[in-house]
């Protein structure tokens, strides 16, 4: 039947689904079966409990008749029969006769028994029924998990090029436990469930057919219904997601080019533009919540209505045709309903099947994959003697995610020699050093160790030769000395001190507290970048290699001919300084060495090289040798604030991560508006929690009715309660539809309520912000979305569930305390267990999944340390060891998973037969009751019933709400950016503002690192000032400060030190939209948004709305207008995304019309002509002059004939102006300026 169910769902994926048991030994495979037939025989249990229910309700019956025949003074009872008292039997119509002497107390203990019975088996047999494949699952997912570390850190690097490492770690946690889900406790209970569907409809068809044929005609209805509803949520839960994707595009466009945004000063044109479209959703998310409650309160309807048709139709046959007895009847129809709820429970579980599938797909296809070129195979030689010799031979290579790198590039180095490669970014130098590393295979050509092809020789041996100290060092999260210990296995302490010796660490080291025992921090945080660059220094030459690859900023090794002596070394250079002890040097440009010789000899031929020293002697010249900061000072300096940048940032991150819960009060206060909506919702949710206390005392009413003698009363009785179900029927129906739309309503006009305050929260942060991480516009509109939908789940629908549920108990205590306050305190006594039972059973259908998630944390550390650094790990070669520690990181998760396994089987079997010890309890007590207090049996029933029921609808319902929980944690999120205070206020208010501005700006001393990057100082004291009208002209390499200067003037970022003066004024003290509004801005890449040609140029003044003929006028003067006049919609033309749609002479000159609009007193211009084509130059350079007249500008210069004819040059290089003043007298100088411009060096 199972597989049957399989085959039907998935008919061509039924091998995959047991593929996920690939990994299954024979004893797993055993305990499965094993649990699968114990949940078989679970799952006949209800269905057997009915057959009892059924006989009892027959005695009762019985015997209720028999009091009112003894209720006649002339009847007694002798032999069993009622007869008269002259001893003549009694007979009523058609000649039957009464039956007596039931004893009601015997009776009712001999079902306790069953029950009790029962319930044992079923405790014994659902224990059985989890822990078995909980722990089968368990020990499968330890394997899982194993094997696709392994597979993963075998796999060659160029596979981690197309594999995001994020990817890689959410399949690692999310998808096994994908896998863990759906061939765990799941397939057990889909077991059981089938089987009580199964066994429901054969107690059903034994008791009596053809009531069952009745009610099975109605019921594809209910399953009708719930189909309808879950794809009606799925398609409108689509459309509101569509909707919202077109805000969440905005809100992604918007944070992307948040500068551009704060330059013009268009926060609050963007806050409105992401609010017209959150209405679309909004309307979805309404209509959502409105047909829930329709087909919620369909489904209902349907039921009761089901109710009434059945319990109509089965008393007919009681009455009428006595083919049933009033047992039989409450037999078949509950066996009926229990089958096609439990088939409507199943379907839950192949949803985890199906995802379980798919997830499997992914990581088998990984363990399935054969790497390219595997770090653990055995294969290949290991050379006897090696010398050192390197050849590349025509080697040509591209990464598989971009375009050529190398390009046919040839090159030697020769043994003991120190080759130093230079060349600008991008020429291939640090890919030639991953190539001899072997991480990647060459398309053509090869790569040659001692006349060896490297890929003949083993790769461990390889790899254990080559000793690398990279760009950006990587240490592992333990302390110094085991990080110097990855180097090479087993070595001593005294190896250690004197390789730091060596590499020159060892005097900060032994100035920490905990010396070589100090804990470097996650990626080595806790150090300075020169402290870290010397760990990694020790860790190469510990290996004792005999090729070293230095790819290094700086040059950290003071005694480097000592580190040298007799190895091959490989220098990448950064600062040329650093190389002119090098015994050769090779030029690289486009993939290939274009020169070679020693330093002198390439000044000479004045090529590439010459280039990059002209442009970085130019710092060297300075008095006091301020730019090029001796290395050794800032190492010292960095020692004794113990890294402040980096140490403070790491705390923060740990700090934040730990949210508190917001308070209720507080969201509601943001739903005040809508209470009337909540009102009508509560009132639903009050009507809906009542139906099942009266469905209590129908049902038991019902039941009432068989024990009146008179049949024409019975039939009056019935049809009027009949009728009473159809009332509920349809009352249910609206109080849902209420409760849905109501809480709908309310609930989505919150959710875009706080979408748009938190989007206008995020506008309002500085700039800065948004550098972090953390705060990236990908995270940042993730959060916008899921955030504040769901908050939802704390107010709305949480109060209707509330609501729903205390009437519910409410009434049904009433109900109960009012008829039978003993028997009511008795089933009491079972309430708490069976609530608990029923929070538990809806829990297990959510799975235990977020419990695995945290033991699997410490693992996931490991996992996703190694998976970050793999180019590291490869290079040190110490895989293995990383998978070693993850395997031994999985054994305490998988202990527990094995405890859990354990306990959670007796949870669950203990609520699973909680019910039948109620019964058994309730019904003997109640047996009592009827026999030595006359309590009508019809009581019993309805007291018994009424408690049982809301006690499960209780335990349900706090399972229901939507997570309660992270509802509030999302709700504290949001409220920690609303609380926020940006550091750079952006109010109308703060700050002073003037009349006539001038347009007169002054840098003095400023100082300014990234908050970022607070290891790298940017700006390093930049004087420099201009006057009203005058151009002012920055030159200088990239990465010298030259952007930075121009953020600080539009205040996106103030400076550490020194100010900034704007017309005299300190510019922290200036009104930051009035500042802004005085400013122009044309950057080096122009950020359009996607509208029109002239909303984009509108954009300029979003203080009011600018006239086509201004837009016109604007475009003329950018040289825009004739062009704009040839596309068929003119003005009207959509640039698309970031302006994709246009050329970039063409999104330049509409950036140029955008600033000219603003009418600026400050023109700031990243020119960037040198990304256009000759042609677009021209036009670009008159527009720009065009746009120059009359206002104060600042230009960065990326060529130098565009700036000749500035008032003033300032040539800056690393942070600081090393010399200024107009083209002539620069010229004069003879310095870097005048170098530049006679050998027509490139700038950046």
């Amino acid at each position: 039947m199972i597989a049957k169910c399989f085959i039907y769902l998935f008919p061509n994926n039924v091998s995959c689904y047991w593929t996920q048991f690939r990994f299954a030994t024979w004893k797993d495979t055993l305990m499965m079966v094993v649990g699968g037939l114990c949940a078989l025989v679970h799952g006949a249990a209800s269905p057997l409990m009915l057959l009892v229910y059924g006989m009892m309700t027959d005695t009762f019956v019985a015997y209720e008749l028999e009091v009112q025949e003894l209720a006649d003074p002339n009847k007694t009872c002798s032999n069993n029969t009622i007869t008269w008292n002259n001893g003549s039997i009694v007979e009523i119509a058609e000649n039957t006769t009464v039956f007596c002497g039931v004893d009601i107390e015997a009776q009712m203990t001999m079902f306790a028994y069953y029950y009790v019975g029962i319930g044992l088996g079923v405790l014994i047999v659902s224990y059985f029924q989890i822990a078995l494949w909980v722990s089968a699952a368990a020990k499968q997912i330890q394997r899982i998990r194993k094997t696709y570390f392994r597979k993963i850190m075998q796999m060659e690097i160029g596979w981690f090029d197309c594999n995001s490492v994020g990817e890689l770690n959410t399949r690692i946690s999310d998808d096994i436990n994908k896998i863990n889900n759906a061939i765990a406790d799941q397939v057990s209970i889909f077991i059981e469930r089938i089987s009580t569907f199964i066994f429901g409809f054969m107690v059903g068809f034994i008791g009596g057919w053809k009531l069952t044929l009745v009610v099975i005609a109605v019921s594809p209805l209910i399953g009708l219904a719930a189909g309808l509803m879950a794809m009606a949520v799925a398609r409108l839960t689509g459309w509101e997601l569509q909707a919202y994707a077109k805000a969440g595009a905005v809100a992604d466009e918007v944070l992307s080019s948040i500068r551009t945004v704060a330059a013009f000063g268009g926060e609050d044109k963007e806050a409105e533009r992401y609010d017209k479209n959150l209405i679309e959703a909004q309307n979805w998310g309404v209509k959502k919540g409105t047909v829930i409650g329709v087909f919620q309160g369909f489904l209902w309807c349907i039921i009761f209505l089901c109710y009434a048709l059945a319990f109509w139709y089965g008393s007919k046959l009681v009455i009428e045709t006595n083919e049933l007895s009033p047992g039989t009847l409450v037999q078949v129809f509950f066996g009926v309903l229990m089958a096609a709820m439990n088939l409507g429970q199943a379907s839950p579980c192949l949803e985890a099947f199906a995802s379980g599938r798919a997830a499997a797909k992914t990581i088998f296809d990984t363990i399935d994959r054969e790497p390219e070129i595997d770090c653990f195979s055995e294969e290949g030689h290991r050379l006897d003697k090696v010398k050192g010799d390197i050849k590349f031979h025509n080697v040509t290579f591209n990464y598989p995610s971009r375009p050529e790198i190398l390009n046919n590039l040839s090159m030697l180095i020769r043994a003991g020699e120190t080759t130093a490669i230079v060349g600008p970014s991008g020429s291939g130098k640090s890919t030639a050093i991953q190539l001899l590393q072997r991480f990647y295979d060459p398309k053509d050509g090869m790569v040659t160790l001692d006349g060896h092809d490297i890929r003949s020789l083993n790769l461990q041996w390889l790899r254990s030769l080559i000793g690398i100290v990279e760009q950006e060092p990587v240490l592992f999260s333990t302390t110094i000395a085991e990080n110097i210990r990855y180097g090479r296995p087993g070595v001593t302490m005294d190896d250690i001190i004197q390789a730091t010796k060596e590499a020159n660490a060892y005097n900060f080291i032994m100035e920490l507290p905990q010396r070589f025992d100090t804990l470097v921090g996650e990626g080595g945080g806790q150090m300075s970048g020169g402290q870290k660059q010397r760990i990694a220094i020790a860790r190469a030459l510990i290996r004792k290699p005999r090729i070293l690859l230095l790819d290094m900023a700086t040059s950290a090794l003071d005694n480097e001919i000592k580190a040298r002596m007799g190895r091959t070394t490989i220098t990448i250079a950064h600062r040329l300084s650093t190389i002119h002890n090098a015994d050769v040097i090779v030029g690289f440009e486009h993939g290939q060495a274009v020169e070679r010789g020693t330093h002198n000899e390439l000044l000479e031929k004045k090529g590439v090289f010459f280039t990059l020293v002209t442009l970085q002697n130019q710092g060297n010249d300075l008095p006091n040798d301020k730019a090029s900061l001796d290395v050794e000072q800032e190492v010292l300096q960095n020692v004794t604030s113990f890294s402040h940048g980096s140490y403070e940032s790491h705390f923060k991150e740990e700090a934040s991560e730990h949210v508190e819960p917001a308070p209720v009060a507080r969201i509601l206060k943001y739903n005040k508006s809508e209470w009337p909506y909540m009102l009508i919702g509560s009132i639903g949710a009050a009507i809906n929690g009542s139906v099942n206390p009266i469905y209590a005392i129908l049902f038991s009413q019902i039941l009432g009715t068989f024990s009146i003698l008179d049949v024409d009363e019975q039939r009056v009785q019935i049809n009027g309660i009949c009728i009473l179900f159809c009332a509920v029927a349809v009352t249910s129906f609206f109080s849902q539809f209420l409760q849905g739309y109501a809480f709908g309503k309310s609930g989505e006009l919150l959710t875009r309520r706080l979408r748009k305050v938190g989007f206008q929260a995020m506008l309002r942060q500085e700039v800065a912000w948004f550098d972090d991480p953390r705060n990236s516009p990908g995270a940042l509109t993730t959060r916008l979305a899921s955030d504040a939908s769901m908050v939802q789940g704390a107010t709305g629908s949480q109060i209707g569930m509330i609501v729903n549920s205390l009437t519910n108990i409410g009434a049904a205590l009433i109900i109960a305390f009012y008829f039978s306050w003993k028997l009511s305190l008795v089933v009491m006594c079972f309430l708490p267990l069976i609530g608990l039972s029923g929070a538990f059973q809806a829990k297990m259908l959510t799975g235990f999944a977020n419990e695995d998630k945290k033991a699997m944390e410490t693992a996931g550390q490991v996992s996703s340390e190694a998976l970050a650094n793999i180019r590291t790990i490869a290079g040190l070669a110490k895989e293995s060891t990383f998978v070693d520690t993850y395997e031994q990181q999985l054994e305490a998760p998988y202990n527990s998973a094995k405890k859990k396994a354990n306990i959670y089987g007796i949870c669950f079997a203990f609520s699973q037969c909680v019910i039948f010890m109620t019964y058994a309890a309730a019904f003997r007590y109640g047996g009592y009751l009827v026999s030595s207090e006359g309590l009508h049996y019809l009581v019993v029933f309805r007291v018994i019933s009424s408690i049982v029921i809301s006690g499960t609808a209780l335990g349900k319902a706090s399972s229901f709400t939507p997570d309660y929980a992270k509802a509030k944690t999302a709700a504290a999120q949001l409220f920690i950016l609303l609380d926020r205070v940006p550091k750079i206020s952006l109010s109308q208010t703060d700050g002073e503002k003037w009349e006539n501005f001038k347009g007169e700006l002054e840098f003095i001393n400023c100082k300014f690192t990234y908050p970022t990057r607070p290891d790298i100082q940017v700006l390093n004291g930049l004087l420099v000032s201009v006057k009203p009208g005058q151009t002012l002209a920055f030159v200088g390499s990239s990465g010298c400060g030259k952007s930075t200067s121009v953020q600080l003037l539009e205040r996106f970022y103030d400076p550490d030190e020194g100010t900034v003066l704007i017309d005299g004024r300190p510019s922290h003290t200036v009104n930051v939209p009035f500042l802004r509004a005085q400013i122009g801005i044309v950057s080096q890449e122009p950020v359009l948004f996607d509208c029109s040609i002239a909303e984009n140029i509108q954009y300029g003044d979003n203080t009011r709305n600018v006239s086509m003929e201004e837009i016109v006028d604007a475009a003329k003067k950018a040289f825009l207008h004739d062009f704009v006049m040839t596309l068929p919609d003119k003005y009207e033309t959509q640039v698309g995304a970031q302006g994709s749609q246009l050329s970039r002479g063409q999104k330049q000159r509409i950036a140029i019309a955008r600033a000219i609009v603003r009418n600026p007193k400050i023109l700031l211009l990243d020119e960037a002509t040198s990304a256009l084509d000759t042609e677009s130059e021209k036009t670009v350079q008159a527009a720009l002059d065009e746009a120059r007249r009359g206002r104060t500008c600042i230009v960065i210069a990326h060529r130098l004939s565009t700036i000749q004819n500035a008032d003033i040059i300032a040539v800056m290089s690393q942070g600081a102006v090393i010399e200024s003043g107009s083209h002539e007298t620069l010229m004069d100088k003879r310095a870097a300026y005048y170098k530049l411009v006679t050998t027509g060096a490139p700038i950046s």
